[in-house]
């Protein structure tokens, strides 16, 4: 297939763009490397993939329509993935506008793209976050979840109210992956256990908020590729027992699905920083402070839908993947053991 990939230069667009180079599909890659965070790392990760037969790349922006109506008129993508936006919760009470320019117009580009031009399936990146105030554990795709906490989370709700727009109104088959927590070799230096590694590592103290109280259902980088490969090659079908008198948030009479990705097994955030120690061979100082404004304390994603359509469930334990995390870690920055 000929995929178009947006967010190349990130954590989960590189790897999953990878994945599909290795498959010996045809990837077009988008990315406006921006300054978010390390840009010697987004690059890096670019230098991964250029020796691949089959990849083009695009350096530009989603919320640059000029350059998306350009890419979908020149590449004519049949599927497409966008796993491109501005990421982070704590950053979205910063720069709201960061959030508004990718996460927002970038989709509207991509879902007039798809539409425009006949593509026949998008899987777009939701999170998590979308179901903020809810409390219900695990989370379900068929909850409701219209009380976001962040900028960020209503910014991933309005995509996935977008998408069934589309589906509904053009027939495009949509779905939604809601990623949990995702960390692994290549990560974001924003997510809590990079910067944790780091400052461990130089001996500065690390900021744990909530005084330790939190839980997040961490998922390793390979298990959330491999549940975006599965779910691309299952294109959605409408629910025709789907009712208006009774609205299931997670599916449609329109091609429109949605999907948790998480690994079903919440970790305390203390055992989590315990597994980085043990890895680091040094105690973290730690600076307990309170909750953050935007965040929850806890996450746990319900599969079973995933499980059930695509026959896949990620299972790679937080201690295996974070030994492999500050593997990499050290041999990307050339730490010492």
């Amino acid at each position: 297939m000929k995929v178009l990939v947006t967010g190349t230069a990130g954590f989960i667009g590189n790897e999953f763009a990878i994945r599909l180079l290795e498959r010996g599909d045809e990837v077009i890659g988008i990315d406006s490397v921006n300054d978010y965070y390390d840009v010697t790392l987004k690059e890096a990760r670019l230098a991964r993939i250029r020796g691949y037969g089959g990849f083009a790349e695009v350096r530009a922006g989603i919320h640059d329509r000029a350059a998306m109506e350009d890419l979908f008129t020149r590449y004519k993508p049949q599927r497409v993935v966008n796993l491109a936006a501005q990421a982070g919760v704590r950053y979205s009470l910063k720069n709201p506008y960061a959030y508004v320019d990718s996460n927002l117009l970038g989709f509207v580009n991509i879902l007039e793209g798809c539409r425009h031009h006949g593509v026949e399936h998008l899987v777009y990146a939701s999170s998590s976050s979308v179901y903020g105030a809810n409390t219900r554990m695990p989370f379900s795709v068929h909850d409701n979840v219209d009380h976001p906490v962040s900028l960020y989370a209503a910014s991933k709700k309005a995509n996935e109210l977008m998408a069934h727009t589309y589906s509904h109104l053009y027939g495009i088959p949509t779905t939604g992956l809601r990623f949990f927590t995702v960390y692994g070799p290549w990560g974001r230096p924003d997510m809590a256990y990079f910067s944790f590694t780091k400052d461990i590592l130089e001996g500065r103290a690390i900021n744990v908020f909530n005084h330790g109280d939190m839980q997040r259902d961490f998922t390793y980088i390979d298990d959330i590729v491999e549940g975006v490969m599965r779910v691309l090659d299952k294109v959605p079908q409408g629910n025709p027992a789907w009712s208006g008198d009774a609205p299931d948030p997670g599916t449609s009479r329109a091609p429109y699905k949605l999907y948790n990705i998480g690994n079903n097994n919440p970790v305390k955030l203390m055992h989590m920083i315990e597994v980085l120690e043990r890895n680091l061979g040094k105690t973290a100082v730690k600076n307990f402070l309170p909750m953050q404004p935007g965040d929850v304390p806890a996450t746990f994603a319900d599969v079973d839908d995933l499980m059930r359509d695509v026959g896949f469930k990620p299972a790679t334990p937080i201690e295996e993947g974070l030994e492999k995390f500050t593997d990499w870690y050290r041999d990307f920055y050339g730490t010492s053991r």
